[in-house]
């Protein structure tokens, strides 16, 4: 095999359109170990992206030694990502948590599980017998457990708390990609499938670095692009990525400005007749509105905007409107911008005015970041109701009351659900006194980290964290639960293109750990839970069972289960939802007859202003009568929230490296690939770098009005007054006395966008100074943009985490 850290992406293995993506297993097992040295194989999946690779678990003497793809399956054919490649090492970790935690005198000492549980449920029971007691809950969670796991928590949250305040990471990562599904489509689930790119003649990617944040869906990309008849490709993004450098046309668009740019272009296909008027008049609403709108986004005007060339606004449109089977992905680049949910609807309208929807070829993925995100949307983990109900509509709420046998006004649905943006609100002004955090790294990945840092440190607030280490988070934790990860439990989830898949349970977790869902079960157990029968409100046991009960949830739902098993599942590929007994092989491909959930009796929303999120009335949605068709949203382009200034003149835009994964909780502890990403950097335009005096390797101080960092300059392609910061590190591996900071959300706005509630990590405005040379000496007293001198790239007027690491983490 390839060296996989050197080149990622692996062989090519070309093939042309409508032909069957060859087959190619990826297999990495343990020093000296080959496969016929493995005891068993154990069916499985990927845990640190949202593709969905199928791949198996190598076991031997009771330990995980290693992985390999799974050929049958529809998704990967085999390949599997450096991250999963070598990322199941951190099961093995010496750090893993293995007894519970409990903070006794300001420090967090070892427990047992009755001890840890009991003072959870105390304080919930507390809370519960106050006033307002439902509302005094915060639950935020994660995009990597499984759809069993999720299912549970969703109903102790809606149906034995009853409280609106539950969401989780996804909110970071995948929101917009539901909110836009939902505002044009009527319901969440991607239209399009895998499959595409062995059809299409035509990629766009949206603000999506699919060749680091999902390789195998890259690799596919690459193979149809070495083989005959290659699609064209089209890439907008302001760094000059892996995906810009293989495109035919990058626009490197100024950040921010995605709306702009999707006026212009749909501007350009409508004025030149390169759109389907029978599909457009059958099949959808708002098209005059459309045409009135985009009418004032003229090439000139968008290329001021956004600050390309008008010559390429035209290239791009001609491209888009030249194809016979486009196929679009989106993902950060719009959904962490400025007007996220509006842009990515553009990309919807693209689709639906050029009738390229519902046929191979011709597929939109509005992609997600985490493994088990789509699972978080369909069961209710979130802020969604579970199976893609509308929290507004009366029946909706009935069909859940009558499932979990409670009365309708326990499940919260009086207001809009809570996103986690304001969940953290709520925690800061002391409404929230007790948030339950599970597998997920808030003091990392949150925007303006010394705000979330002293929410989590408010001794009125209750603080529960799930995890396999100690992260950043756990460390300001009252109460940490050691969980089981990938390997260590069964389950199943859901990848981008509707995909099911089961992961078994390989191995023992270590010391006392325990799977995510004996967590829950056992909260809701000494909680005592009841119906209105007096019966268990939960009444599984096990994963299967759990995965049984949430079938019947899902039963004549968009996302409809109801034809998939364990049994099904195992041993061959996964399968896509909706699967019905009526359709047991599932369904490729959604919206084939161009008709869509959007009647008021089934859509997941009534809607939403998308410029200013304001929510639609059921009376306002039904006299639209949309009567099966999609909506084709039109807005204008507004600037971003946070532009730069004098003090502040370059923008800030933050995103992922192929060899790590979100908060590095699992990948830093892996040694391949903290070996290839070990540190933070900084990206900077060569322009920039040489007016402010930086060569490569230099040490340089970046800061914003939040806060500052330091990082390691590289010099590179990206568009000038624009510079880039992996998220991904935080403290876990720096030495507790010297935790210079290094974490991109240490800059970043507390805003989101006003229908998805994403927060906005690619639009902040920052000052980029040099602090010493490639060797670490010193630059004379540096200052950023004429502030406050910079010390170890925080100016002096900010705290950085070193100073805070005090109080609620004792040391930890």
């Amino acid at each position: 095999m390839v060296d996989r850290i050197a080149d990622p992406w692996g062989d090519r293995t070309p093939y042309g359109p409508g032909q069957e993506w060859p087959v190619r297993v990826d297999t990495f097992l343990d020093a000296g170990l080959r496969e016929s040295d493995v005891d068993r194989w154990v069916q499985s999946a990927s845990i640190l992206h949202s593709n969905g690779d199928a791949l198996d678990i190598a076991v031997k003497d009771g330990r995980i030694v290693g992985v390999r793809g799974r050929a049958v399956d529809r998704v990967n054919r085999g390949r599997v990502d450096p991250k999963d490649l070598y990322g199941w090492q951190a099961n093995h970790s010496p750090d893993r948590l293995t007894r519970p935690l409990v903070r006794e005198g300001g420090r967090l000492v070892e427990t047992d599980w009755d001890t840890a549980m009991g003072r959870i449920v105390a304080r919930s029971q507390e809370l519960l017998k106050g006033p307002g007691g439902w509302g005094h809950f915060g639950f935020y969670t994660t995009g990597q457990l499984f759809l069993e796991e999720y299912y549970t928590l969703g109903v102790i949250g809606k149906a034995g708390i009853g409280t609106p305040h539950m969401d989780g990471n996804t909110r970071l990562c995948t929101a917009t990609a539901a909110a836009a599904l939902k505002a044009t489509f009527g319901a969440d689930g991607q239209p399009g499938s895998y499959t595409d790119i062995d059809h299409c003649d035509a990629m766009a990617l949206w603000g999506h670095n699919v060749a680091e944040t999902q390789t195998v869906l890259w690799m596919r990309m690459l193979d149809r692009r070495r083989g005959p008849n290659p699609p064209a490709m089209l890439a907008v993004d302001p760094r000059a990525t892996a995906v810009a450098r293989e495109a035919d046309l990058h626009l490197a668009i100024r950040n921010g400005t995605n709306m702009a740019l999707m006026n212009g272009l749909l501007r350009e296909i409508i004025r030149n007749g390169w759109y389907d008027e029978q599909y457009v008049a059958a099949h959808t609403l708002g098209f005059d509105e459309l045409c009135r709108t985009v009418d004032a986004y003229p090439p000139e005007r968008v290329a001021e905007i956004c600050d390309v060339p008008a010559a390429d606004v035209r290239r791009a449109a001609e491209l888009l409107g030249g194809s016979q089977r486009l196929l679009s992905t989106v993902l950060q680049g719009f959904y962490q911008s400025n007007q996220a949910t509006a842009a990515s609807c553009q990309v919807n309208n693209l689709h639906l005015i050029r009738g390229m929807i519902g046929r191979p070829g011709a597929g939109i993925y509005q992609m997600n970041g985490q493994p088990t995100a789509q699972n978080t949307r369909e069961t209710g983990a979130d802020g969604d109701l579970p199976g893609l109900r509308n929290w507004e509509n009366p029946e909706h709420i009935a069909e859940l009351a009558r499932l979990w046998n409670v009365e309708p006004e326990m499940i919260p649905h009086w207001a809009p659900p809570t996103h986690a943006m304001q969940i953290f609100r709520y925690a800061e002004q002391g409404s929230i006194k007790l948030l339950w955090i599970s597998a997920t790294n808030p003091a990392v990945s949150l925007p303006d980290l010394s705000r979330i840092r002293n929410i989590l440190r408010r001794p009125e607030l209750f603080v529960v964290v799930q995890d396999l280490f100690l992260t950043e988070t756990a460390e300001l934790a009252d109460v940490v639960l050691p969980g089981a990860t990938w390997g260590e439990k069964t389950g199943t989830f859901t990848n981008v293109d509707r995909t099911v898949h089961l992961s078994e349970k390989a191995v023992d977790p270590p010391g006392e750990a325990r799977a995510d869902l004996d967590i829950f079960l056992d909260y809701a157990r000494r909680m005592d839970f009841r119906d209105r029968d007096g019966q268990p409100l939960i009444r599984w046991t096990t994963p299967e069972e759990a995965f049984e009960a949430w079938k019947e949830c899902s039963r004549g739902r968009p996302c409809d289960y109801t034809g998939l098993s364990y049994e099904k599942l195992r041993g061959g590929s996964g399968i896509q939802w909706p699967c019905t007994e009526e359709r047991p092989d599932g369904t490729e491909r959604l919206y084939t007859d161009g008709v869509f959930p959007t009647d008021p009796e089934v859509c997941e929303t009534y809607g939403q202003d998308l410029a200013t999120g304001a929510e639609f009335t059921a009376a306002e949605y039904r006299a639209k009568q949309p009567g099966g068709r999609a909506f084709l949203h039109a807005v204008d382009y507004q600037p971003s929230p946070e532009v730069p200034d004098a003090e502040h003149p370059l923008l800030l835009t933050t995103g992922r490296t192929v060899y790590q994964f979100h908060t590095r909780t699992k990948t830093g502890r892996a040694p391949q690939l903290n070996a290839a990403a070990p540190d933070v950097w900084v990206e900077l335009n060569a322009a920039d770098a040489d007016r402010l005096g930086i060569a490569e390797g230099d040490l340089v101080g970046i800061a914003s009005a939040r806060g500052g960092v330091q990082a390691r300059a590289r010099l590179s392609g990206i568009r000038p007054g624009v510079v880039f910061l992996p998220f991904h590190y935080g403290w876990f591996d720096q030495d507790p006395a010297d935790r210079t900071p290094r974490a991109a959300n240490e800059l970043t706005i507390t805003a989101w966008d006003p229908v998805s509630k994403q927060p906005l990590f690619k639009v902040a405005a920052v000052a980029v100074a040099r602090l010493g040379d490639g060797r670490g000496v010193p630059s004379p007293a540096p200052t950023v943009g004429g502030s406050a001198p910079v010390v170890a790239g925080v100016p002096a007027t900010v705290g950085g985490p070193a100073a805070e690491a005090t109080s609620r983490a004792g040391g930890e």
